[in-house]
């Protein structure tokens, strides 16, 4: 595959991923714990590397899934003594992200680990770091990662797709029918910092943030059904690393900032032109209602 080939590939992975997960932190009213976690899974990485010394490897990703879950450990806690939401986020995230770059400027020294590449990524460099693996042969280390966590969190979803969609849904429900909601709470918030951190090396905060929350904000305009709206979110995730990486092209710039810019556009296009939630339709449907009670009165 082409150099571009592979980087398309890695950002298109990210989206998928990404858009899967989004829906349901959307559903679940959890949408700012997306911009938490993907700064935060920072200090796990941070304290990983320093334990070890090694920026490569699976105590990377088990560093990255503890500070998410340290995230959601601490914002459930907050909150259940009475602080909003949004607040307990607001407190974690920048809390533990302080912690990290702190740590990276006195600590890391001279690694390649800084609070740029955190932000942005590196994905230009993805082709370079690769892997061999059977029957494959020779790809992006980026690209195994991304692919492993799409094939857990697919299997994930499938396997629970029930639970899923009534712990989100209606919480109180769950309880009720004996689903373990706390547990699947946690599970939940696992898949979050996996995919996070995959995504993290490769694009950087900025772009997982808009590729978990954009893509899925964009597929809840168009449906009412959550297996539409799965794939639809992941659809216009990878859209967004194509029509991304073209804008990148054209104008000559951040890759992963353009991706960004594009989960915008589609977004916009879809709180412009859904047929059921979209602005131009509810104008319509306004502008209908109002002939018809303009007739109704005229006939009175």
């Amino acid at each position: 595959m082409s150099y571009s080939g592979w980087i398309l590939l890695t950002a298109s992975l990210v989206g998928v991923c990404c858009g899967l997960i989004g829906v349901l932190l959307i559903l679940r009213r959890m949408a700012m714990m997306a911009d938490a976690i993907s700064h935060t899974v920072l200090l796990g990485i941070v304290v990983a590397y320093m334990a070890t010394r090694e920026l490569s490897g699976v105590h990377m990703l088990i560093g990255a899934v503890c500070a998410g879950l340290l995230t959601a450990v601490l914002v459930q806690w907050f909150q259940s003594r009475g602080v909003q939401q949004e607040a307990s986020i607001g407190i974690v995230f920048t809390t533990l992200f302080a912690v990290g770059v702190v740590l990276i400027a006195t600590q890391v020294g001279n690694a390649h680990l800084d609070v740029k590449h955190t932000l942005m990524g590196e994905i230009t460099f993805i082709p370079w770091e690769t892997m061999t693996l059977p029957l494959v042969g020779e790809v992006p280390e980026a690209v195994a990662m991304l692919a492993l966590v799409l094939a857990i969190a697919l299997a994930a979803i499938v396997a629970f797709y029930k639970e899923w969609k009534i712990t989100s849904f209606d919480p109180a429900l769950a309880a009720s029918l004996g689903i373990p909601a706390v547990l699947m709470h946690y599970a939940f918030m696992s898949l979050v910092s996996v995919t996070t951190v995959a995504s993290f090396d490769a694009v950087g905060a900025i772009m997982v943030v808009a590729m978990l929350i954009t893509p899925a904000s964009a597929a809840y305009l168009w449906t009412d059904r959550l297996s539409v709206m799965l794939a639809l979110g992941a659809a216009f995730g990878a859209a967004s690393a194509w029509i991304g990486y073209g804008i990148a092209t054209w104008l000559d710039t951040s890759i992963s900032g353009s991706m960004a810019f594009a989960t915008g556009l589609l977004f916009a296009a879809s709180f412009l032109g859904s047929p059921r939630y979209g602005a131009l339709s509810r104008l319509r449907r306004g502008r209908s209602a109002s002939r018809v009670q303009a007739a109704s009165d005229s006939a009175d």
